[in-house]
């Protein structure tokens, strides 16, 4: 199957997208989007891939489903287009980095300058129905999104993945430890946050690890 991603992403997933279940995957997306409102745009499904080739990966922030609301999704996890209001877990995530870091909190929710800079942002499930949290789960893109870790885990080393919350703390299995920097924490959503979110230094830790590697740090 030919798939508009970005060509490091093309050639290193052809196997992925010419598998059966990413065949029933793709059917199930076009009949949602053909049928119902579904988001993000489906230009944008793979923009995290797109504005982050293979070799410049440095960071991996894994997300759950994409938002679900009209206007927010944008295809990179955490991340909302500029004037759109900021989400509370966004919003929180700014809190930690201005506490870690000493950087400036931003008036835009979009985190496409992260993903220009190496951190790419993977959300496990890269479509949703309109107001349905989850509703494209369990159809075939965890399965696909798992193959991407593990593409970066084998083929790449000195990575830094950085899982929040239970959920991507579960991804944690498919990473080795020995050649990648793992980070984990609760979610920075508010029902989360204060409960080890708040503290959790993994900007600073994260720009510690990639000097260590000889890599640019990432402009939070």
């Amino acid at each position: 199957m030919q798939v508009k991603i970005e060509e490091s992403w093309r050639q290193r997933l052809q196997d992925e997208f010419d598998a059966p279940y990413f065949e029933r995957l793709i059917r199930f997306v076009k009949s949602e989007y053909a049928q119902q409102r579904v988001y993000p745009p489906g230009r944008l499904i793979f923009n995290a891939f797109n504005l982050c080739p293979f070799d410049r990966v440095k960071v991996v922030i894994i997300g759950q489903d994409p938002y679900h609301e009209e206007g927010q999704a944008q295809g990179l996890c955490f991340s909302v287009p500029t004037g759109v209001q900021i989400p509370p877990s966004l919003v929180n995530i700014y809190k930690e980095i201005q506490t870690d870091t000493g950087a400036t909190i931003p008036a835009s929710g979009d985190l496409t300058r992260w993903a220009e800079q190496g951190v790419l942002l993977l959300n496990a499930t890269l479509t949703v129905r309109a107001h349905q949290a989850g509703s494209h789960q369990r159809q075939g893109w965890e399965q696909f999104t798992d193959a991407v870790i593990r593409k970066l885990q084998n083929e790449r080393t000195g990575l830094v993945f950085i899982l929040w919350g239970s959920y991507a703390i579960g991804k944690r299995a498919l990473i080795d430890e020995q050649r990648h920097l793992v980070l984990t924490s609760p979610h920075p959503s508010p029902l989360s946050a204060h409960r080890g979110f708040f503290g959790n230094h993994h900007f600073s830790q994260t720009n510690r690890y990639l000097l260590q590697q000889g890599l640019e740090p990432i402009r939070w």
